[in-house]
Parts: structure tokens; C-alpha cells; sequence
């Protein structure tokens, strides 16, 4: 799957991984290939990503967006730690 996590200043990751878990506003979930369409808020925490080797990064966002269409992610974050 294809990702971008995105803030108003600037592209923190843009590249493929495996899966993605994001803090959504009724629990975190987690975003596999073929995942169905959705578009949800998200809360403040970890957006955990796992890449095509199996390594995890971590991310810490400030609340955001995040649209899942055809095995592309984009995450639209108010502010990344």
C-alpha cells in the first residue's frame, strides 16, 4: 500500500508498508491491503506503520484525517512529533 502523512507545513512519509494503525476517534484501528474504503477522524497518539520488511515506525500526531481508497493512504496530521 502506497502512504503519505501530511501536515500543513511540510510531507513527514510518503513510500509503501504493510499495514498502518491510527488513533480514530472511537479507538485505534488498523488499515491492511484491501482495506475497505473510509474516510474517519483521528485523535491524538501513535500512527504505527509497518513496512515491506516488517519494520515498525513510529509516528505521534496532534488529531487529524485519514482517507483509505484503493490501497493508497493518506493521512492528514496537524502536527507529527
Amino acid at each position: 500500500m502506497k502512504v503519505e502523512i501530511i501536515t500543513p507545513d511540510y510531507k513527514v512519509f510518503e513510500g509503501e508498508i504493510k499495514s498502518i494503525r491510527v488513533p480514530g476517534k472511537k479507538g485505534s484501528f488498523q488499515v491492511l491491503k484491501d482495506h475497505a474504503p473510509i474516510i474517519s477522524t483521528l485523535e491524538n497518539g501513535p500512527v504505527i506503520m509497518v513496512d515491506q520488511e516488517g519494520l515498525e515506525t513510529i509516528y505521534e500526531i496532534n488529531g487529524g484525517v485519514i482517507e483509505v481508497r484503493m490501497n493508497k493512504i493518506i493521512l492528514l496530521a496537524e502536527s507529527v512529533r
